[in-house]
C-alpha cells in the first residue's frame, strides 16, 4: 500500500527528513529547546518527521540578528530598486519550488493538493511580486507650513518600523508567511518569523529560498517553537519594535500583554463568525455553491470561513436542501488522493474540539441537517456539518469553531438580515448574494465587518486590505494599508535662512 511519502517528489522527501533547524544570521542553527516534537500528517496520524523546539536564547540570538542587520542597514539602506529585485527573486524562486512547497503544505497541514499547489503556492510568490512593486514606490510628501514670519519648508517620510516579530497561524503557513514578509520587507524591515509548530515545513523551505534569493544575513530570521515559549519572547523582546499576528483572539490577548512593555506597533488578525448573506433574488444556485465553498473550504479551517448562513424565509428550504446535498455529495480523503474535495482537520485534538463544538449546539437546540461527526478510520477527518438554528443561540451560531460547520437561520427582510449578521463579536468578513445592486450597496454599507464580498465569498487579493471590525483585530493586512503597517511616518520641518 502507498503511502503519503510515496507520492512526493524526491525533494519534498528530502525536505521532511532534513534535520529541522533555526535560520538565524543567515545560518541553520539547531535549537537550544526541550523535549522532541512530532510533526504529524493530519491524513494520516502518521508522524513525518521531529524537531526541537527553539528555546529562548535561540529567539534571544535571532531578534538579536534582526537587531544588528536593522542597525547597519544593511537592508534598508539597499537602493529601492536592489530591494525590489531580490523580492522579484524570491517570487521566481517559489515558483521553481511550486511542486516541493506544495506538498510540504499538504503532508503538513492536511490541505488537498490541488489547492495547495493551484492556490497556496502561486499566491505566496503573487504576494512577492505585489510587494516588490511597492519598494520603489514609498514616497513621502512637501508641504509649506503656515507660520507667519518663517520661511519654512515642510516634509513627510515614510520609514520602515524596525524589527518586526511575525507570527503565523497553522490553516495557511506558507501563505500567511508570505503575506506577512513580503510587506515587512519591502518596507525595509528585518524580522524574526514563527510559524505554528503544527506547520513548520513549508515556511522552513521558504526560508532556504529566501537565503538563495540573496537577502543579507540576518534580514530574515526563523524560530521554530510554541506559542507559549517562542511567541512570548518574540512579544516581550524590547528589540523587537512592531508584531504581526494571526490567530485567536485568546493568543492576541496574551501578546498584547507580552508586548505592553515598549508599547509595541500590533498588528492582528484574529478570530471571525462571517455571516454569508442570501436574498430571495439571488442566483441560487451560485449563492449555494459559494457559500458551500466558503465554509467547507480547506475543511472550513479558514478566518474569513462563512460559518454563519442567514438565508431571507421564501427561499430558506431551497438553500437548505442545496446545501446539504453538496456537503453530503463532498468526498473526504488524504491530500494526495486524486478524488478528494476536503481534506482532515489539523489534529486530533482540534477535531474533538469541533466534535464537542457541535454536539453542545445540538444539546442547545440546533438541528442537525447533515453530516454531524467524526469518521472513523485514518487522519482526523470530520463530516461536512449543517446546522440549523432559529433562535440562534447555540454554540455553532456564536463561537468560531474553526471546522466544516455551517449554521443556518431564516430571516424575513433587510433590517432582519442586518440584526442577525451583527449579532457576534466578530467582524472579520461577510459576503451578501443580491441580483439587486442598492441593496447590495445598502448592506455592504451597514454590515459591520473588515471585507463584505457581493455574490462571492472569500476571494483574497494582495491590493485588497483585510482586517477586523471589533474583536477580530487591530489594522490592516495587503494593499498599501499593509505595507504601511510595517513603516513608521516622519514629518520634518526646515527653516530656510534668506
Amino acid at each position: 500500500m502507498r503511502t503519503q511519502m510515496d507520492r512526493v517528489n524526491p525533494q519534498t522527501k528530502a525536505s521532511v527528513s532534513a534535520p529541522k533547524k533555526n535560520l538565524i544570521a543567515g545560518e541553520w542553527r539547531a535549537s537550544r529547546g526541550a523535549e522532541s516534537v512530532d510533526c504529524i500528517d493530519p491524513s494520516t496520524g502518521e508522524i513525518l518527521t521531529s524537531f526541537t523546539p527553539a528555546g529562548v536564547e535561540d529567539v534571544d540570538d535571532a531578534i538579536g540578528a534582526a537587531r544588528t542587520s536593522f542597525d547597519s542597514g544593511a537592508w534598508r539602506n539597499l537602493p529601492p530598486a536592489e530591494r525590489a529585485k531580490r523580492l522579484w527573486r524570491v517570487a521566481e524562486l517559489i515558483d521553481e519550488h511550486r511542486r516541493t512547497l506544495a506538498e510540504l503544505e499538504s503532508l503538513d497541514g492536511g490541505k488537498p493538493f490541488a489547492a495547495a499547489f493551484n492556490g497556496e503556492a502561486p499566491a505566496a510568490a503573487e504576494a512577492f511580486r505585489y510587494h516588490a512593486g511597492w519598494c520603489t514606490k514609498i514616497n513621502g510628501e512637501t508641504f509649506k507650513p503656515s507660520v507667519p514670519g518663517l520661511d519654512l519648508e515642510g516634509t513627510t517620510r515614510l520609514e520602515p518600523v524596525g524589527v518586526a516579530g511575525l507570527i503565523t497561524p497553522w490553516n495557511g503557513p506558507l501563505v500567511m508567511a508570505a503575506w506577512k514578509l513580503a510587506p515587512a520587507l519591502a518596507a525595509g524591515c528585518s524580522v524574526v518569523l514563527k510559524p505554528s509548530e503544527l506547520t513548520i515545513l513549508s515556511t522552513l523551505k521558504l526560508g532556504e529560498i529566501i537565503c538563495e534569493a540573496g537577502l543579507p544575513d540576518g534580514v530574515v530570521n526563523i524560530v521554530i517553537g510554541s506559542g507559549a515559549v517562542v511567541g512570548h519572547a518574540i512579544a516581550s523582546d524590547p528589540r523587537v519594535d512592531k508584531i504581526s499576528f494571526t490567530g485567536s483572539t485568546g493568543s492576541a490577548r496574551a501578546i498584547i500583554d507580552a508586548g505592553r512593555g515598549n508599547l509595541k506597533r500590533l498588528s492582528l488578525e484574529l478570530g471571525g463568525k462571517s455571516p454569508v448573506v442570501i436574498f430571495d433574488d439571488a442566483r441560487l444556485d451560485e449563492a449555494i455553491a459559494g457559500a458551500a465553498e466558503g465554509i467547507f473550504g480547506n475543511a472550513g479551517q479558514v478566518c474569513v470561513a462563512g460559518s454563519r448562513i442567514l438565508v431571507q424565509r421564501s427561499i430558506y428550504e431551497r438553500v437548505a436542501d442545496g446545501l446539504c446535498a453538496r456537503a453530503k455529495a463532498l468526498k473526504l480523503g488524504a491530500t494526495f488522493e486524486e478524488t478528494t474535495q476536503m481534506g482532515p482537520l489539523i489534529s486530533a485534538s482540534h477535531r474533538r474540539s469541533v466534535n464537542n463544538s457541535v454536539q453542545r449546539s445540538l444539546a442547545e437546540g440546533a438541528e442537525c441537517l447533515a453530516g454531524g461527526r467524526s469518521l472513523d478510520g485514518d487522519g482526523f477527518f470530520f463530516q461536512p456539518t449543517v446546522l440549523a438554528d432559529s433562535l440562534t443561540k447555540s454554540t455553532a451560531w456564536r463561537d468560531e469553531i474553526f471546522g466544516p460547520v455551517a449554521v443556518l437561520t431564516a430571516f424575513d427582510d433587510e433590517s432582519d438580515a442586518l440584526r442577525l449578521a451583527g449579532d457576534t463579536q466578530y467582524g472579520l468578513a461577510a459576503s451578501v448574494w443580491t441580483e439587486n445592486a442598492s441593496r447590495a450597496h445598502r448592506i455592504a454599507r451597514e454590515l459591520r465587518a473588515g471585507i463584505v464580498w457581493v455574490n462571492c465569498h472569500g476571494i483574497p487579493d494582495m491590493s485588497m486590505p483585510i482586517g477586523g471590525y471589533k474583536q477580530s483585530g487591530w489594522g490592516r493586512e495587503h494593499g498599501r494599508r499593509g505595507l504601511e503597517a510595517f513603516l513608521e511616518h516622519k514629518s520634518v520641518m526646515q527653516r530656510i535662512f534668506s
